[in-house]
């Protein structure tokens, strides 16, 4: 029991402390994102590196459901200790967009899970779980494309990507990306479909970033490294 009340201590303390570094400015920012916390990353990065590995206290901090303390129990997470289903039920209660994004990146892509999570999550029909799917098999063309059916997958982005929802959408397109750029046999048809789809075609681009869209995008990383 004592263990228990250290623990809910520790929840508390901690959720007081994101409290104070709510930030009404960068809470209009994150929610123009679909992001409803206003804590600047940089700084929960710090308490996350302050209060280190904590698995148990990760575990409590995603369940308040808040979405500072859900980024914050990620950094502070080991990843590898999550079974399957607790891993899919995490992503279905994911539905801010940066703890989707960085549950995937730094949680399941490290876990021994994660490729039958990708198979899984490529069929199913709600978007955002397809679109983490979609994000562990464009990991997967560009480190381990063994195995993969590449003209496949081409298949699927040329039948679905252009009236796929926005989140499902910009991950279809990141493997379409990947995929020319890193396989040069694949690379004529991911040109071709892209300018065929034009999905996001005009997407506001910062001047010295590099457009999503496909055929700029996939042009100029081969250019980049030097093909």
């Amino acid at each position: 029991m004592a263990e228990t009340t250290l623990t809910e201590t520790t929840v508390a303390e901690v959720m007081a402390e994101l409290a104070a570094l709510e930030d009404p400015k960068v809470r209009a920012v994150n929610e123009k994102h679909g992001d409803d916390h206003g804590v600047n990353l940089g700084k929960l990065r710090a308490l996350a590196k302050r209060l280190k590995t904590q698995p148990d206290l990760a575990r409590r901090l995603w369940e308040t459901e808040d979405t500072a303390a859900r980024l914050l129990a990620i950094l502070i997470c080991r990843p590898k200790a999550f079974e399957r289903d607790e891993l899919d039920a995490m992503l279905r209660q994911a539905r801010a967009p940066k703890v989707h994004d960085w549950l995937v990146n730094y949680v399941v892509k490290k876990n021994r899970h994660a490729e039958e999570l990708r198979v899984a999550w490529l069929a199913d029909p709600d978007p955002a779980v397809a679109s983490a799917g979609w994000a562990l098999t464009t990991e997967r063309v560009a480190k381990k494309p063994e195995g993969l059916d590449l003209a496949g997958l081409l298949d699927v982005i040329e039948a679905e990507m252009k009236d796929a929802p926005e989140r499902l959408q910009w991950a279809m397109n990141h493997c379409l990306a990947r995929i020319g750029i890193e396989h040069a046999g694949h690379r004529a048809r991911a040109m071709d479909i892209g300018e065929r789809l034009e999905v996001l075609k005009d997407y506001p681009t910062p001047p010295g970033c590099t457009s999503p869209y496909a055929p700029i995008w996939i042009t100029e990383m081969v250019r980049r490294q030097g093909g």
